[in-house]
């Protein structure tokens, strides 16, 4: 089964907004089994869009489509769709009705421009949107069957995985190809050097695809396997994967695409551990991506931005003698406040960050790209000092707050990390994480 993906509007054709749409739904179908040829995007135009949907069908056997079905005059896909199959628009009556009762459930009123979005091309099958007021369709356009689904990430999430998935896998019946994927996330290596480690996979597994991502700072190694045997198509995957896990040793931290602050929080579950956390540097990043995770109430349990001195004084009892010897930025600070958050937060664990994002206030013996990093431990405090010279204060603040994160990951497993204590005015020296 051959797809396409169509995404519309000037905002995605323009750059103003990440089409993640389109990647989602990619993933989606090729771990589905549906193998995406094409991705295409034009502008709030609905030639443009109607002359794409035509090319589409001439070349696919299904397509999705996202945008353009809201309530504006600017939202025109149902009108390219009815002229690219040729048909009118008619009033889907239960889609005016299902969109008239979300009004009523959120106590607001419908305005009249929301009764356009229950013009759907007639002979179309209303695909329902539980969560929003667009709903979407099926139409077929040629012999290439469209689904037309909201641009809204969420109403288009759910409507993708309750009313198209379950439809196109009755489609292929038993003529299915099978495309596994497995995204093994590494931390610590360039993506140069990933590359090298994993020269000879493809002769040793040639019926696996790898693709490299780097979705800073961590690299993603992608496998793709393929083949009308499910068993089959993923045990040469597992095995795969396990011969890129040899190679990459202990920089892989994930073997399912589960980001760092996940892998942590199980581990902390795990174990039923506690963290808190004082950030300076960092800016309260590690805390908003542990809190990016589901539950993880059950072990995070205290956050502190200490930013001023005074702060780190008065918040984690900082010594103020130990400010003025040494700079906010030195590992006798950091094994203060990583003492001080476990302290006064009650957790197993504190980890703490002081460094320096940039672009100024860098000195000879702290350089910008200088971080101290602080772990207490119920036994002890380790303390590590490091040197990134790379990338902007971005990408400087989520280096910093990954390289924390994984430290704490090293020690949950009982694999102690052994970084270099770099000396910044030496030159930087290679790390390992």
């Amino acid at each position: 089964m051959i797809a396409e993906i169509l995404s519309t509007g000037d905002e995605i054709r323009t750059g103003a907004l990440i089409d993640s749409n389109s990647a989602y739904i990619a993933e989606t179908l090729q771990a589905t089994g549906v193998f995406v040829s094409r991705h295409l995007t034009v502008g709030d135009d609905v030639d443009a869009i109607e002359q794409a949907l035509k090319e589409i069908a001439n070349r696919a056997d299904v397509a999705l489509v996202t945008g353009g079905l809201g309530p504006t005059v600017d939202d025109l896909t149902p009108e390219a769709a009815s002229r690219a199959a040729g048909v009118s628009l008619v009033l889907d009556r239960a889609a005016l009705t299902a969109i008239e009762g979300f009004f009523q459930k959120m106590g607001r009123p419908m305005s009249d421009s929301n009764r356009k979005q229950a013009m759907l091309p007639e002979g179309a099958l209303r695909l329902d949107n539980p969560i929003g007021t667009a709903p979407g369709f099926m139409l077929y356009i040629g012999a290439c069957r469209f689904f037309f689904l909201p641009g809204v990430p969420t109403e288009m999430r759910r409507m993708l995985a309750e009313q198209v998935l379950p439809r196109l896998s009755a489609q292929e019946g038993g003529n299915r190809r099978y495309y596994p994927v497995r995204t093994i996330s590494t931390f610590g290596l360039p993506e140069s050097v990933a590359g090298e480690r994993l020269v000879g996979l493809t002769e040793e597994f040639p019926e696996i695809t790898l693709g490299l991502r780097a979705k800073f700072p961590e690299i993603q190694i992608k496998l793709y396997a393929e083949g009308d045997d499910e068993t089959r198509a993923h045990d040469m995957l597992e095995r795969a994967s396990e011969w890129v896990a040899r190679k990459m040793e202990r920089h892989v931290f994930s073997t399912d695409g589960s980001p760092m602050e996940a892998v942590v929080g199980r581990l902390l579950r795990k174990q039923k551990a506690t963290l808190g956390i004082a950030e300076s540097c960092t800016g309260g990043l590690i805390s908003h991506w542990l809190t990016e995770v589901p539950g993880s109430s059950d072990y995070f349990l205290f956050s502190a931005v200490t930013y001023s001195n005074e702060a780190k004084i008065r918040v984690l009892g900082v010594e103020e003698e130990s400010l003025l010897k040494f700079g906010a930025v030195h590992e006798e600070i950091v094994r203060q406040m990583a003492h001080g958050v476990r302290r006064v937060s009650g957790a197993a664990y504190g980890l703490a960050t002081s460094g320096i994002a940039g672009p100024d206030g860098g000195t000879d013996e702290k350089p910008v790209g200088t971080v101290c990093i602080g772990l207490a431990t119920p036994e002890k405090v380790e303390v590590r000092r490091l040197f990134f010279p790379f990338g902007d204060r971005t990408r400087k603040k989520q280096m910093f707050a990954m390289t924390a994160l994984n430290l704490l990951r090293r020690e949950l497993l009982g694999d102690p990390v052994e970084l270099w204590h770099t000396n910044p005015g030496a030159g930087h020296r290679s790390f390992s994480l």
